[in-house]
């Protein structure tokens, strides 16, 4: 086809003898748990096979749009009405210009991995590519449940709404699908009451439950009943995006008062705003504990920048970026109230600020309190920060105030079935750094005791926090 992109070859990241044998001996054949992704359910029950690379590789991968837009390539070959095949040939254009952005090991990877393509993907390669992929995927050998046991997963997560029916959660469950797939319970439109749409949510979670909505009573119950069913349903997680934290003083019949005038379309204060939210945190916090699931904080994005382009194709087209929110007081706060009750579940959380990364791993060990390894997490590096920098960042702050060993490992955070050579990528970053470490005489040459703790990073540690068997 054309050049090869040799790069991607055994030893990729690896740079010395200890970081080889970390990778080949105990990394790189670890399962996979991939705790947290947004893939669509639907497209695994139904066991899904994509008619092109197009379909399942660059719609809805707003990190791909990005980079092309920044090209100056125009919408139409992005989200626009241009073929497939004329998107991917704009995709393959755009490849070479990604060198030193995680785009370019990705694509990279991620052709090899799946394919079996070790050419360098660009406007020459790109006809052959996409006639190679596209017949590959045409097969039943490339569906989704196959691409998934292709890359060893054993364990995904994927991130619903409490309105899902999770039909599609019980259909593969009661499939012959050796991969096992839970969901995460994701109720931010529950919380987020300054919203223009919040009613019109509330209408819908109405209709779910079959419970009248009309006090902040009802809207406890009505989010109880769902948890109740998510958890029926195999759920253990939750998951929360949100800009920060929320931890004001209220009262109760202040949040009551809110609740009341917001169902009545009447305008509320944007510190109104914030303690209910902080009341509803808390109402589900302690509702996960009960449950004995693990909660989920995704903090620091500030999304929908561009109105123009929001109005124009909606949220999640990539127009969001890395906000600079104060994190830390309002952290400790919402873990101490919960803490103060013996409430507060195990609890991960992500920050999409670099400038946090020392702020969050300080602040997980004011609430591991020895009744559970590793208790509180600070998660992996995540969405502007799952590159290389970003990942060594993360795991230098947590190996320097917390304890590395502990670490429940990589996820995907991604809508694609072809993500997954991501925790490769993560694994050969991982041992690289210990791999250094030893060769610098910091560490001790001992490959076996350290091989297990790479072991338990890659997926022994994620296995028994989220218990499962």
């Amino acid at each position: 086809m054309g050049k090869k992109s040799t790069f991607i070859h055994d030893d990729f990241l690896l740079n010395n003898k200890y970081a080889k044998t970390l990778y080949h001996d105990h990394a790189a054949n670890m399962p996979i748990i991939d705790y947290h992704n947004h893939l669509p359910p639907e497209e695994i029950a139904e066991n899904k096979i994509f008619n092109n690379i197009t379909e399942i590789w660059i719609n809805g991968d707003h990190y791909k749009w990005r980079a092309m837009r920044t090209l100056g390539i125009d919408e139409k070959y992005i989200t626009g009405n241009a073929s497939d095949f004329e998107k991917f040939q704009k995709w393959a254009h755009t490849v070479p210009h990604t060198m030193r952005n995680p785009l370019y090991h990705w694509t990279h990877l991620e052709l090899k991995r799946y394919f079996g393509i070790s050419d360098a993907l660009n406007t020459q390669s790109a006809e052959a590519i996409y006639r190679e992929t596209s017949e590959k995927l045409n097969s039943p050998e490339f569906s989704c449940q196959n691409l998934l046991t292709k890359m060893n997963v054993e364990v995904l997560c994927t991130t619903e709404d409490p309105t899902d029916t999770l039909e599609h959660h019980r259909k593969i469950a009661k499939s012959n699908f050796k991969t096992k797939v839970g969901t995460a319970f994701r109720p931010d439109k529950a919380i987020f009451i300054g919203a223009a749409s919040y009613n019109d949510y509330l209408d819908k979670l109405e209709d779910v439950t079959g419970i009248t909505i009309s006090s902040y009573n009802d809207l406890c119950e009505a989010l109880r009943n769902r948890i109740i069913f998510f958890n029926e349903n195999g759920c253990s997680l939750s998951d929360h995006g949100l800009e920060h934290l929320y931890a004001e003083d209220f009262t109760a019949s202040e949040i009551k008062s809110i609740f009341k005038r917001k169902r009545s379309n009447q305008k509320i204060s944007t510190v109104e705003v914030a303690k209910f939210q902080s009341a509803m945190l808390l109402f589900l916090s302690e509702t996960y504990h009960e449950f004995s699931w693990v909660q989920q904080y995704h903090l620091g994005a500030l999304r929908n920048n561009n109105s123009r382009m929001h109005q124009l194709l909606g949220p999640d087209t990539g127009w969001d970026s890395i906000g600079d929110f104060s994190q830390a007081r309002k952290l400790s706060t919402f873990l101490n109230k919960l803490d103060s009750k013996n409430v507060l579940p195990k609890t991960i959380i992500y920050n999409l600020n670099p400038a946090d990364n020392e702020v969050m791993a300080a602040m997980i060990g004011n609430f591991n309190d020895g009744s559970i390894k590793g208790k509180v997490q600070f998660g992996s590096a995540w969405w502007f920060l799952d590159q290389k920098d970003g990942m060594t960042q993360q795991l230098n702050a947590l190996s320097n105030i917390g304890l590395i060993s502990c670490f429940i490992g990589m996820l995907t955070d991604s809508r694609s079935f072809l993500s997954y050579p991501r925790h490769e990528y993560f694994r050969r970053i991982l041992c690289n750094l210990f791999g250094t470490d030893i060769e610098n005489g910091e560490l001790p040459d001992d490959m076996d005791w350290i091989g297990q703790i790479i072991e338990d990073i890659c997926y022994y540690n994620a296995k028994d926090y989220f218990n499962y068997q």
